[in-house]
Parts: C-alpha cells; sequence; structure tokens
C-alpha cells in the first residue's frame, strides 16, 4: 500500500475548530422546530460513503445488508497490512545482518591477506593463515545465508504488498460502483422508513434555557439571561468539536493500519482541542448544574435555606474561579512573549490553548456571579 504523507496544517487546524462548529449550529438551526419522520440524507449518505466507504459506513447508515461484502474485506486489508509491517521488521533485519556479514567478511580478507607473507615461514604461521582462511570462508557462508535470507523476506513483502493492494482496488471497484447506486439505496431506504412510526422529537437549544435547579435558576433579568445565553451559546459551539475528534480519529486509524503511515498531529491536536473544550465549557456547566456538588445535606433544605447557603459558600467558588483567571492569563501572556510552540515535531502554536485558561474562567466567573445574583434577588424579592 503507499504511505500517506498529509501533515496537517496549522491555519486548518484553527479554522476547522471555527468553522466547523458554525456550520453546525447552522444546519441546525435551519431545522429548528421541525419534525422529519422517515428522512435520509442523500449528503449525510456521501459524506460517509467519503470518508468511511473503506469500512462501509454508507451501506450501514442506510441499514443495507451490503456492509457485510465491506467488513470482511477490510478486516483482510488490515490483516495484510499488519503482515506487510512485520515482513518490513523482518527485511530490514535481514538487511541489517548482511552489513554485519559484509564487514566481517572484509575483517576476516584482511587478515588473510596479513597472514599471506608467512606461507612460507613455520608451523604457526601456517596454522594462523589456515585460521584466517577458514574464518574467511564462514564469513562468506554466512553473508550468503543473510543475503538468502533477506530475499526471502523481500519476497514474502511484495506477496503481501500484492495482496493489500488488490484487496484494496476491489474495495475502490466497490465504492465507485456505490457511489452510482447510492441515490437510489437512500430513495428506496427513505421510502421504507416513511412507513415507520416516529417519536416526534425537537431539538432544545443550549441557549434556550438553564438546567439548573437551584431555588433561584427561575430568575429572569435581562442582564443575567446574557450572560445564561452567552454561556449556552459556548456551550453549544464546543460540543461540535466533538466531530472534529471523530474524523481526525478516523483518518489516524485508516492512516496507521489500512497505510502504515501514522500521523504524528492526530492525537497532540485532539487532546489539545479537548482541553481547551474543558476549560470553556466550565461556565455551561455550571449553568446546568453539572458540577460535582456534596448535596446530602443541602437537599433537605427549604429553597430560601438553599438560595442563604449558596450565597455564603460563593466565596470559595470565587477564589477558586479568580485564581485560575489569574493565573491563566499569565500563563497565557508568558506564552505569548516566547511565542511557545509544543515539543513536537508539529510544534503547534500553544498560546491560543492557553488563552482558553482565562476565557473559561472568564466565563465561569460571570456565570457564578449570575447564580449569585439570582440567590440574592430570590431572597430578597417579596414572595406570596
Amino acid at each position: 500500500m503507499p504511505d500517506l504523507t498529509f501533515f496537517l496544517p496549522h491555519w486548518i487546524y484553527w479554522s476547522a475548530l471555527v468553522v466547523i462548529p458554525l456550520l453546525c449550529m447552522i444546519a441546525i438551526r435551519r431545522q429548528k422546530g421541525e419534525v422529519k419522520e422517515g428522512q435520509l440524507s442523500y449528503g449525510i449518505a456521501y459524506l460517509f460513503w467519503f470518508f468511511g466507504g473503506i469500512a462501509g459506513l454508507h451501506r450501514l447508515y442506510l441499514k443495507n445488508k451490503g456492509v457485510l461484502i465491506y467488513l470482511p474485506l477490510l478486516v483482510a486489508v488490515l490483516f495484510a497490512n499488519a503482515q506487510v509491517k512485520e515482513s518490513v521488521n523482518l527485511h530490514s533485519g535481514a538487511m541489517n545482518e548482511i552489513s554485519i556479514a559484509e564487514f566481517k567478511r572484509d575483517r576476516a580478507q584482511t587478515k588473510v591477506d596479513l597472514e599471506k607473507p608467512a606461507e612460507g615461514g613455520s608451523v604457526q604461521d601456517k596454522q594462523a593463515l589456515e585460521a584466517a582462511r577458514q574464518n574467511l570462508e564462514e564469513a562468506r557462508q554466512n553473508l550468503e545465508n543473510a543475503r538468502q535470507e533477506a530475499a526471502a523476506y523481500q519476497a514474502q513483502l511484495d506477496k503481501w504488498n500484492w495482496t493489500a493492494r488488490i484487496l484494496a482496488m476491489i474495495i475502490g471497484l466497490l465504492l465507485v460502483i456505490d457511489a452510482f447506486l447510492l441515490p437510489g439505496l437512500v430513495r428506496r431506504r427513505a421510502e421504507y422508513e416513511a412507513g415507520l412510526e416516529k417519536e416526534e422529537q425537537r431539538y432544545q437549544f443550549p441557549e434556550e434555557e438553564g438546567g439548573d435547579h437551584s431555588p433561584a435558576a427561575q430568575i429572569h433579568r435581562p442582564w443575567l439571561d446574557w450572560i445564561d445565553k452567552l454561556n449556552g451559546f459556548v456551550g453549544e459551539f464546543i460540543c461540535y468539536w466533538s466531530i472534529i475528534a471523530v474524523f481526525a480519529y478516523y483518518y489516524e486509524v485508516i492512516a496507521r493500519y489500512f497505510f502504515n503511515s501514522p500521523t504524528n498531529w492526530a492525537h497532540e491536536g485532539m487532546f489539545l482541542m479537548f482541553g481547551m473544550q474543558y476549560m470553556l465549557a466550565a461556565g455551561y456547566t455550571l449553568r446546568e448544574g453539572g458540577h460535582v456538588y456534596v448535596d446530602i445535606v443541602y437537599n433537605r433544605f427549604p429553597d430560601r435555606m438553599k438560595a442563604l447557603v449558596d450565597v455564603l459558600t460563593s466565596v470559595f467558588f470565587f477564589i477558586f474561579s479568580l485564581a485560575i483567571l489569574w493565573t491563566g492569563w499569565t500563563f497565557f501572556k508568558d506564552s505569548v512573549q516566547i511565542w511557545e510552540v509544543s515539543f513536537t515535531e508539529w510544534a503547534i502554536a500553544y498560546w491560543p490553548v492557553k488563552l482558553a485558561i482565562p476565557l473559561g474562567a472568564l466565563l465561569l466567573t460571570l456565570q457564578g456571579f449570575t447564580r449569585l445574583f439570582k440567590d440574592i434577588i430570590f431572597l430578597t424579592e417579596k414572595r406570596v
């Protein structure tokens, strides 16, 4: 199989983190409030065909039995590539043995050449010359054996390479055929599913309403709602980064096991992305009440007592969030000053990653103030 040498440019990585979530949000909003029954998408079918066709994902999307043709072929290709990798290692070891054998032969030949002038000398000199000739003959035999072994491994490597290529060509031919058959397959499956009863579902946007069930959660003020919506927007935006991870790791698996060409950017790019996602989602998680609570006693309090406890304990929250904000900003400034990059061959810039620390802390702090003010309003307003 040919090697894949794609090296992800930095600008594509950073652009994808912005563009892909925006496209997903636009696509979701276009269907806001709509109920689709039995609908299959031509676009999604071809997306699966393009990115996951070698595994038959487009057939799987259409619940078509044709996927059972792709899966055995894919397993066979993976097995053949594993054999290719093993054969490469064995052939490389054999070539190294040839180099060692050639060195020993040359050294034995030099020894013989040095002993030849003493051929007519004493018995001891003759014995030394004979031993040198025996060593030379042994070295030549070892070299010949190493060359034969290398040739056998080369033949094995060629065999498995051709096997993998033939299997890949079969999969490629099936994909070309499916490219023409896909519209009809989608249409027939859609007609079949149109007759099935579907449960109506409506997508709820994260910024529409918070999920925090604290006593003051239903307090609404325009300036407080604005912060709720901001964290809701950020939460929805970064959740679509998970889609990027699916494609990145899919490419990594295919490149590593299908083409024997592992990347040096997929894993690093994804764990940096998830690190930024972890920080930026902090405010949204607080809004939704998703952080860990020790609420064995708290849940037994009446609502006004809960709000009072929230107000009194908020000081510990703000110590934490403001400390993260301050130290995160320091990390970010230091990173910008030295234009910090990763220590890997990819050498991605670290300052945007470290910028996520103070930004996430800022969103978390704003959401904390929102919750504090809601608790204070809940405690101070007159209730019937």
